[in-house]
């Protein structure tokens, strides 16, 4: 069945940093990008504390759930409770270089079981009826040619995948920290192209790299959508141009006005005992670029942290912004 969901400009899963008041924030900036949670691996859901991995607010749909995990039955239970708790997809994590991960057996390493991995996307595409997707790097290790990407991708299209958020890099799983891995291994545009023109049929999204606007158009005269993961961290502003560009959508509202929308968000999570600075560590690059950008983060960095800390903080530091009209 093909994937109902838009994936014209996504948001990554980010480690640390995509959680739900970042997701918040930045649905705040775009109506339409779809946004990725930090991957959750399978044992924190069936073991762990359910409610605080999987907890969002309703406005951050749509929203994908990332799973880290290689058991077929773990996973598609998994699927099942994301299902029940609203999210609209669940993706497979065949792309992170981790150690923890590693040990963990999922990640990146499951590129080199792509019978494995077809396996537990067909089980858990069995237990749900929304979409199942994968997200995967071009090879690991010396496996860099491209017949192995296609044979991997095969492997899960045959298990009735039809959505392959590629990463265009391939992962170094000795050697190589994973910040390292986003950074070393060289992009290679050309073999996700090249995977697009021979399965025309399939959905594939490009992720890696990609740190503009203009970037996403030109990649996306080639592919099905484009996935932004440190540039729509840092630079959170170029979200609120993606409705508009991509879209053909309104224009975002101004960063200025972010911080107004985001202030009754605020006393919300306030009330259920949230610290300012759990939120407000998301929304420091809101005005790169911006005289006055500087003394906003400063100002945040001082003061968000310490106890009491209220909406006023956040108000305090966009008095600071020259232009925050």
């Amino acid at each position: 069945m093909p994937n109902p969901l838009s994936h014209r400009f996504c948001t990554a899963p980010l480690m640390d940093w995509s959680d739900r008041h970042c997701r918040y924030f930045w649905r705040l900036l775009s109506k339409n990008a779809l946004l990725y949670s930090e991957m959750v691996t399978t044992g924190a859901i069936l073991f762990g504390d359910r409610e605080s991995h999987l907890d969002f607010d309703a406005a951050e749909q749509p929203l994908a759930l990332q799973l880290g995990g290689s058991d077929p039955d773990d996973l598609a239970r998994c699927t099942e409770i994301a299902e029940q708790w609203g999210y609209s997809e669940v993706n497979l994590n065949c792309g992170c270089p981790s150690d923890r991960v590693l040990k963990g057996r999922f990640g990146a390493c499951l590129m080199a079981e792509p019978d494995l991995v077809a396996e537990c996307l067909g089980a858990m595409r069995s237990a749900v009826s929304i979409p199942v997707t994968v997200k995967h790097r071009i090879g690991i290790d010396d496996m860099e040619d491209y017949p192995g990407l296609t044979r991997f991708v095969e492997a899960q299209a045959r298990a009735g995948i039809t959505t392959f958020i590629v990463h265009a890099r391939k992962a170094w799983l000795n050697g190589l920290s994973p910040k390292e891995n986003r950074e070393v291994p060289p992009l290679k545009y050309e073999m996700v192209y090249q995977l697009k023109q021979d399965y025309p049929d399939l959905e594939i999204v490009l992720n890696g790299g990609i740190n503009s606007l203009e970037e996403c158009r030109q990649h996306l005269q080639q592919l099905d959508g484009v996935m932004l993961g440190r540039a729509a961290y840092q630079t959170p502003n170029i979200l609120a141009d993606v409705d508009a560009e991509l879209f053909g959508g309104a224009p975002g509202p101004s960063p200025a006005q972010v911080i107004r929308d985001m202030l009754p968000y605020i006393e919300r999570e306030l009330g259920k005992g949230q610290r300012l600075n759990h939120v407000t560590r998301h929304m420091m690059g809101l005005f790169q670029g911006v005289p006055g950008a500087r003394r906003f983060r400063r100002y945040l960095s001082e003061h968000a942290h310490t106890a009491g800390a209220g909406p006023e903080v956040l108000e305090q530091a966009l008095a600071l912004v020259t232009d925050a009209a």
